[in-house]
């Protein structure tokens, strides 16, 4: 399968911004800078768009109401979860205490887990989430999480305890979710609301 190209565009505290053809790259420029601002994506048109709004996260084009979900590792500091709802409105506050969610609105893991992990983990409060609201689609950009993980299966070497339950509470709830009628599906990273920049 041949890879995708992906463009990262990015505007720096200083004001400076462009776009760059690999993660690395992008890596470099925004590393160790809380407000840096990134995100990839596939076309470089798209990449231009976005730095034409001022790196608005938010500014997505959205045509299903549901609950969204993210991981990402990009500002630095370890693997960070977000859960927004159609607008990019963060919705982790309704299911996590304040001391959980950082000034972004979004969870940042105080542990040193994989990226997956983060991902799996978003689902779950995506889940617990749209049961609790009755909301009948989840939506995230991670095919692993929705073709596997969320339903317990995992094929990976040395894989953590805590990864296995996690994914067997995260089944459980899916299991409960689509029972309700409801359903999880795969969306490009580009139109995710709670996209945290970093799509390899």
């Amino acid at each position: 399968m041949p890879t995708v190209k992906k463009y990262y565009a990015y505007i720096l505290p200083s004001g400076e911004q462009g776009i760059v053809d690999a993660w690395p790259a992008c890596q470099k420029l925004v590393s160790g800078k809380p407000n840096a601002r990134y995100k990839g994506f596939t076309t470089e048109a798209n990449a231009q768009a976005w730095l034409a709004t001022g790196g608005d996260y938010a500014a997505k084009h959205v045509a299903n109401s549901g609950i969204y979900f993210d991981a990402g590792t990009g500002r630095g500091d370890g693997v960070e979860i977000s859960v927004t709802d159609e607008t990019g409105a963060d919705l982790l506050q309704e299911i996590l205490p304040t001391q959980k969610i950082n000034r972004h609105g979004k969870h940042l893991i105080q542990k040193d887990v994989s990226n997956n992990f983060g991902e799996l983990l978003a689902c779950r409060y995506a889940l617990e989430l749209a049961l609790k609201r009755g909301v009948m689609h989840v939506f995230g950009d991670s095919k692993l999480i929705i073709d596997y993980w969320s339903k317990g299966y995992i094929n990976v070497p040395n894989v953590t305890r805590e990864t296995l339950e996690l994914a067997s509470r995260v089944a459980d709830l899916r299991k409960e979710f689509e029972a309700a009628g409801g359903r999880i599906e795969h969306i490009s990273g580009d139109d995710n609301p709670a996209d945290l920049g970093f799509h390899k």
